[in-house]
């Protein structure tokens, strides 16, 4: 057999994982792809996994090293076809892999599933096509459309089932957004409500350092406001620092994706995801079961009468407050954000984190008026709210003395003898949206608390 013949024999991935410490020729559908990112030294790398018809469970993994970011694959989408050339099969960690060696590798990117075109998209600088090459690439399309992958479900808890870590997740991305310079932001959602986290501040921080209403720099203009859901909770995910994000593209508004090994980690109360050096993406085609089945909860969430209901909340919030109302459903916090009409009313169950002032003697103003702002937060937004006047008055059955204004304003706020780790209650509540200026009707959209009332301690 003549060099030539040898280097343009093709190996089933199976077959690859028998050949350590062998130079290989393999084609096969990208699994899993992770970010790129800088070596120890002065190149760059990033890592994928590839699957065929005879070795889909596991696949191989492969790390391809380059010069610059620039010249590592640009994968269009995970499930795209990448054929590798003179790659040389290696062990590490009890694993077999594939290592690209950019003196004499080669590899040529095509479409996935999406594609007729036998032509690569991407190709780097030593591959040399053959005609014989589209029948390997028609053949592993042909069998990708047919190909179902169904993972076990516990490798990816829903938000409603994390922790702080490193997890695997299935989301839809929602929008995306660059905060600042190469500080970019993308916002998923799986239709189920993340878990409240104990608030790690002392009340008397917040005319300081208050508590974010949101993680990224500036507010969602109310205009993309309107295009989320209003109903499960929405998570923000960053980058960490040594990440190249020349491969955003591959995070598609209004697609589902799979997530392996990113970080979560709580800030401010609030959950972030954090793309990290060791995150991947994998292929998620729109039949997954894992989508499927998230789709059917959330669908059966939304026909329940208290579908709109935290889930921590279920079957009823604490017995804290009294709001009026019985007969008004409760809604989500996005809800009432995304409100066609400025000036309305809801019920909703909300936790409240924050409050300004926090002191008993100067929630009111030298005539004994009401005068507060709490901060609230449900499973989909943080707000403001204010309690003024007569409302105070409603929430706080009259005009206490001190020590007891206190003390309902400590059983709201989940206050303890430890007050610098907090976990207040669920509690239902009225809300109310006005505006300030007829002249700036959305810009100036503000909220009150009323018709509610602080239940005497049992």
């Amino acid at each position: 057999m003549g060099i030539r013949d040898f280097d343009y024999k093709f190996l089933p991935i199976r077959d690859a994982h028998t050949s350590i410490n062998q130079k290989v020729n393999i084609i096969g559908v990208v699994f899993e792809f992770g970010f790129p990112k800088p070596t120890r030294g002065t190149d760059y790398c990033c890592t994928l996994r590839i699957i065929d018809e005879t070795h889909h469970q596991n696949g191989m993994s492969v790390n391809i090293f380059a010069e610059n970011a620039e010249r590592l694959p640009r994968l269009a989408a995970v499930g795209d076809i990448i054929q590798l050339c003179l790659v040389m099969v290696k062990t590490y960690g009890g694993e077999v892999n594939a290592v690209f060696n950019k003196k004499f590798s080669s590899f040529a990117l095509y479409k996935g599933t999406d594609g007729d075109d036998l032509v690569p998209y991407q190709v780097s600088s030593k591959f040399h096509p053959r005609d014989e090459d589209k029948m390997f690439i028609a053949k592993l399309r042909k069998w990708l459309v047919n190909f179902q992958f169904c993972e076990d479900t516990s490798d990816f808890p829903m938000l409603r089932e994390i922790k702080g870590g490193h997890l695997n997740l299935v989301c839809k991305i929602l929008h995306c957004c660059e905060a600042a310079k190469d500080e970019w932001f993308f916002f998923v959602w799986d239709g189920t409500d993340s878990p409240p986290n104990t608030i790690c501040a002392k009340l008397e921080d917040e005319t300081n350092s208050p508590l974010p209403l949101h993680l990224e720099p500036s507010p969602l203009s109310r205009e993309l406001l309107c295009t989320l859901p209003t109903v499960g909770s929405i998570l923000r995910i960053t980058f960490d620092v040594g990440i190249e994000k020349n491969h955003l593209h591959l995070l598609n508004i209004g697609k589902w994706i799979k997530f392996i090994n990113m970080r979560l980690e709580v800030h401010a109360g609030l959950w972030r995801g954090v793309f990290t050096p060791f995150t991947k993406l994998r292929y998620t085609p729109n039949e997954d079961c894992l989508i499927i089945e998230r789709q059917r909860l959330y669908d059966e969430r939304k026909s329940l009468k208290l579908g709109r209901m935290p889930s921590c909340s279920f079957p009823k919030p604490s017995c804290v407050t009294e709001a009026k109302h019985d007969h008004v459903r409760h809604v989500t916090l996005m809800d009432v954000l995304t409100h066609s009409e400025v000036t309305a009313k809801f019920k909703c169950v909300v936790r409240m984190v924050a409050v300004m002032p926090c002191q008993a003697e100067k929630i009111r103003s030298p005539a004994g008026t009401y005068r507060m702002q709490l901060t609230l937060e449900d499973p989909t937004a943080r707000i403001h709210a204010f309690v003024v006047a007569e409302d105070g008055e409603t929430l706080f059955d009259g005009y206490p003395a001190a020590d007891i204004l206190t003390r309902k304003l400590n059983r709201l706020l989940g206050v303890t003898e430890c007050d610098d780790i907090r976990n207040p209650p669920w509690v239902s509540i009225c809300l109310k949206s006005y505006y300030v200026s007829k002249t700036d009707v959305w810009g100036s959209r503000h909220f009150r608390i009323f018709d509610t009332k602080i239940a005497e301690a049992s």
